[in-house]
């Protein structure tokens, strides 16, 4: 876009995530002002009419949650014609949800861990346990994963060996009434990749002294090692063609963060893909861009570059 004056940053919102978009937003917005433009921060919840953008020349979204990745905010800045960054409404919708993701992954021939969907975590799930013959598609198995079908920053998400830690999964989890997923264990490496504008940027191996790369891990712990990989040429290029695949296969543009894990053998699974991916301190985008020389205020002016206006 020629003359690209102003940048609103969209923030905040109500979901789980608050508190992390809150801190994307703050350094975006930082960033933005110091290449040039001229900006303004807002809080979603503070934002009555979406025609209050209309003076923006693009909104940077920053808003994590449904309120920001779930396509409703892109559905709505496209009718109305308002340039904004990241995917279309469409490619939200299909990343925000876990089965929908999964099973455009799947058909097209992109490996995913098996899965168990429920439509909501009921106390009847505790009954029959893991002996219940649902589970039977991940025998053998020793570990699985539950997580919400639509949630994003490892909220509610358990680690599940047995009926015990099932128990303690139901007792702990903050919403019970939505619809949930089980997930195959994949015992490996864990691996995140950012595309911007179709391209990657260097792939992170995560290292992380926790059970998994929960909440805690990317936020708060100061030992969440975030390191560039080291794979093999043959194995990068597989890392970087799985990730393009799953981009251009669920519609992604402009940003998003490919989660992946990486069995003992060698063979890759995509776990979901983030259209809004986190931009704190801690966060795996501006850390990957940072093995090759890109500084935060790079990657949001190549994020801003790579908007479809």
């Amino acid at each position: 876009m020629e003359n690209l004056k102003n940048i609103a940053v969209i923030y905040g919102g109500s979901s789980s995530e608050r508190e992390i978009s809150l801190q994307s937003g703050s350094g975006i917005y930082e960033a933005v002002r110091a290449l040039g433009y001229e900006s303004s921060l807002i809080d979603f919840n503070d934002l009555i009419d979406l025609t209050e953008l209309k003076n923006n020349d693009l909104i940077f979204i920053a808003l994590h949650g449904f309120e920001g990745e779930g396509g409703g905010l892109q559905k709505k800045l496209d009718e109305l014609n308002i340039p904004f960054t990241g995917s279309r409404s469409s490619a939200c919708v299909n990343t925000w949800n876990k089965r929908k993701s999964k099973e455009i992954l799947k058909a097209n021939n992109i490996n995913t861990p098996k899965w168990l969907e429920i439509s909501e975590f009921s106390k009847d799930i505790l009954q029959n346990g893991l002996q219940d013959k649902s589970f039977d598609k991940f025998k053998p198995f020793n570990t699985i994963f539950l997580k919400p079908e639509e949630d994003g920053s490892s909220v509610d998400i358990f680690k599940i060996t047995n009926d015990e830690d099932l128990k303690k999964s139901y007792e702990s989890c903050t919403n019970r009434k939505r619809g949930f997923l089980f997930e195959e264990y994949v015992d490996g490496k864990e691996f995140t990749v950012t595309i911007i504008n179709n391209k990657c940027l260097p792939a992170i191996e995560i290292v992380t002294d926790n059970e998994f790369y929960d909440y805690d891990a990317k936020y708060i712990s100061n030992e969440t090692d975030l390191v560039e990989t080291r794979l093999s040429d043959a194995a990068l290029n597989e890392i970087n063609d799985i990730s393009l695949n799953a981009y251009n296969a669920l519609g992604c543009i402009g940003c998003a963060r490919v989660d992946l894990l990486q069995d003992r053998e060698g063979v890759f699974y995509v776990i979901e893909i983030n259209t809004v991916p986190g931009m704190t301190s801690h966060s795996c985008v501006p850390k990957s861009g940072s093995f090759i020389g890109l500084s935060y205020k790079d990657i949001v002016k190549k994020i801003i570059d790579a908007s479809a206006y």
